[in-house]
């Protein structure tokens, strides 16, 4: 892409930070809600951004979209959440146009995910894009990009074995359980929260530690008790959460709460307890490591288990970095397509005008002139003409942009403004 901008005055940015560079208690005070990502998309339409993507998940927060300059994507970003921008500076990556196109395709092909061939992005991408959708801020470039994105991991998921074996984040911390806690399945395990990260866990739970003594808590209850009819389990009340530590020896927070729900004042029991916070912000306070008896283990800690699994995935990576190059090369190809169109439409309109001057000349100097049949082999010239056109354009080894101001100076054009 030859520093190509979509919009005349803006260019594609990618501003953001992830697990590379940030920890959990930062990735935290940058993480948003449905709210305040249904806020940012709303404060951009009004600045007129041309297409936007807000994602955020417990590995990463991102701003892809269009911007005369990175910091007004940095400045939404950091208005509304609780991070500065000197923070974010301190650990943020800003890509622009082909940089920040590669980076999304990596992303969500889980080359970039902290577990690698975790494909959850793929569907929080989709989700975002609905969202930008919905707010009337996913332009034509917006949406190809995130199809090309999405067809580009499926390709990978069912073409190499890069996702093969049992590892996520849901599986990381089960695993971490059955190696760190002696006859799991006759302790009790109070799993509390149940998005989806709760939900894979509470199926990984069942399937490889046989437990049968899982208690669920949600502050929705009939959303926990969807998934105990499933598995059989026993639901509490939000208010019993007190009672039931008591007489837990596994504590898995699974909450998507903005500060911790879990505190040393909630933890009444001499016997050790495990404690796994699966949240993005941190919904354990540290202050339970002040008790002898827990142990707390985080999100960041559980991802960084690397086993046979994750190796085997490594061998699988040119495999998938080839799929990216293609759907990506088709993507760029398009892009260029979108550039030199306008170019090519006002080419065909200023030989249309040309003929149109011709055939009314020849009409009225010739008695014998066959109007119809000189109107369809112009029409055909004129399409052969802007084909031939189009065609020296697409070549790669062509510099299109010195093709384009050519084009336009020969022939005088004048293009719409969109």
């Amino acid at each position: 892409m030859k520093d190509y901008h979509i919009s005349k005055n803006n260019s594609f940015y990618t501003i953001g930070l992830s697990y590379l560079k940030a920890d959990a208690e930062v990735r935290g005070k940058f993480s948003l809600d449905e709210v305040a990502m249904e806020r940012i998309l709303t404060k951009a339409s009004e600045l007129g951004i041309d297409g936007l993507l807000v994602t955020s998940t417990c590995n990463r927060t991102e701003l892809n979209g269009f911007a005369q300059h990175p910091f007004q994507l940095i400045k939404l970003l950091c208005d509304n959440t609780l991070g500065s921008v000197e923070e974010f500076q301190e650990v943020a990556y800003v890509y622009k146009n082909n940089d920040a196109i590669s980076h999304l395709f990596r992303v969500g092909t889980g080359l970039d995910s902290q577990i690698l061939g975790d494909f959850e992005i793929i569907s929080q991408l989709r989700a975002s894009f609905n969202r930008s959708k919905k707010h009337g801020i996913a332009n034509p470039f917006i949406e190809r990009l995130c199809n090309s994105v999405i067809q580009a991991s499926k390709r990978i998921k069912n073409e190499t074995e890069i996702s093969s074996g049992a590892t996520s984040v849901s599986f990381a911390s089960v695993r971490y359980i059955m190696e760190n806690v002696a006859d799991i399945s006759d302790k009790n395990i109070l799993l509390f929260g149940t998005g989806k990260i709760g939900r894979n866990t509470c199926e990984n739970l069942i399937k490889h530690t046989k437990n049968t003594h899982i208690t669920l808590i949600n502050r929705t209850k009939n959303k926990a008790e969807k998934i105990a009819g499933k598995f059989h389990l026993v639901v509490k009340d939000y208010g019993d959460l007190q009672t039931e530590i008591r007489s837990t020896d596994v504590l898995i927070v699974a909450t998507g709460a903005q500060s911790p729900t879990i505190s040393k004042d909630l933890i009444h029991t001499k016997k050790p307890l495990l404690i796994l916070d699966l949240s993005i912000p941190k919904n354990v306070s540290d202050n339970v490591t002040d008790l002898d008896n827990v142990t707390l283990v985080h999100l960041d800690q559980l991802s960084r288990i690397t086993d046979d699994t994750l190796e085997r995935r490594k061998q699988h990576i040119p495999e998938a970095e080839l799929i990216i190059d293609a759907v990506k090369g088709d993507f760029i190809q398009w892009l260029e397509t979108r550039k030199f169109a306008p170019v090519i439409k006002a080419l065909k309109k200023k030989l249309k005008t040309m003929k149109d001057e011709e055939m009314d000349y020849q009409s009225k100097k010739l008695t014998d002139f066959n109007e119809e049949q000189a109107d369809v082999i112009s029409n055909r010239i004129i399409q052969k003409i802007t084909k031939q056109f189009a065609n020296h354009l697409k070549d790669d080894n062509v510099d299109s942009d010195t093709s384009l101001e050519l084009i336009q100076k020969v022939f005088q054009l004048e293009l719409d403004t969109p």
